[in-house]
């Protein structure tokens, strides 16, 4: 049916967010956790959201003409809202790019794909109770050891328009690398708080240390995201890097209904 006279999804995903996050406690104060009937809510909302009720229209393929502009950021960021709540937009990912593997400190979030297909790998930091082990190639240098955490990769799933969304809080499933598959992707991405390198909430990036083998088969389902999420604990090592240098996010124009809160 129509929405030209309700109000609009994307509205009624903000409300949900505002309301579902607006207590919940920070990392500073306790472990983020949030009311369960509260989320249960906004993720069904969020299920709900496809690309056409944020009017964005998947870019049409194109007959390859040579190398890319080297100018031409490899994703793209669409402002929707910002509070002290929680930020909300959406990430567009061009064919074979990535989101690098990166945290969210202290902040839950959620991830809802708007059109083609994304790979989500989850990680998880380690209590670092162990010695780093030694035999890294090529090794460390004395300052990288600091930088060193011992980490799990939690989960590998490929989400859709038609999944469910992907969840993270700041106790599970923190960390991520998202990677469009088989052409463009875009998603929806909330986070709670947003990102504040003065509240002690900035990005960092990460580098897988030690190989981690992908789950075998068999290997135990959990539904809790909705998706096609294959739980698996198999742990590693992560060494803490600058932003790499082939990653740059640019920004455009949100074409959407405009979200008020």
């Amino acid at each position: 049916m129509p929405r030209d006279n309700k109000t609009s999804l994307i509205q009624k995903v903000a409300k949900q967010a505002f309301s579902t996050f607006k207590d919940c406690r920070s990392a500073s104060s306790g472990d983020g956790s949030v009311v369960t009937d509260k989320l249960n809510q906004l993720v069904s909302i969020v299920t709900s959201v496809r690309a056409k009720d944020l009017k964005i229209t998947p870019p049409k393929n194109k007959p390859s003409s040579g190398a890319a502009a080297p100018q031409s950021p490899p994703v793209t960021y669409m402002h929707i809202c910002e509070t002290e709540v929680f930020s909300m937009g959406v990430f567009l990912l061009k064919a074979g790019t990535s989101i690098p593997l990166h945290d969210h400190p202290g902040m839950n979030g959620m991830l809802k794909v708007l059109y083609g297909k994304v790979n989500v790998r989850c990680f998880d930091k380690l209590e670092n109770s162990l010695t780093v082990p030694p035999h890294f190639d090529p090794p460390l240098a004395p300052l990288q050891v600091t930088t060193v955490w011992r980490s799990v990769l939690r989960s590998v799933a490929e989400y859709s328009e038609n999944s469910g969304p992907c969840l993270l809080t700041p106790v599970r499933d923190n960390l991520h690398q998202i990677d469009a598959v088989d052409g463009p992707a875009a998603f929806l991405d909330i986070l709670a708080p947003p990102y504040n390198p003065d509240d002690g909430r900035d990005c960092h990036y990460y580098k897988v240390l030690q190989s981690v083998t992908e789950p075998e088969s068999g290997a135990k389902v959990d539904q809790e995201q909705l998706g096609e999420k294959k739980e698996i604990k198999n742990e590693g090592w992560l060494l803490e890097i600058p932003q790499p240098e082939d990653f740059w996010c640019g920004g455009e124009p949100y074409p959407g209904p405009v979200v008020a809160i």
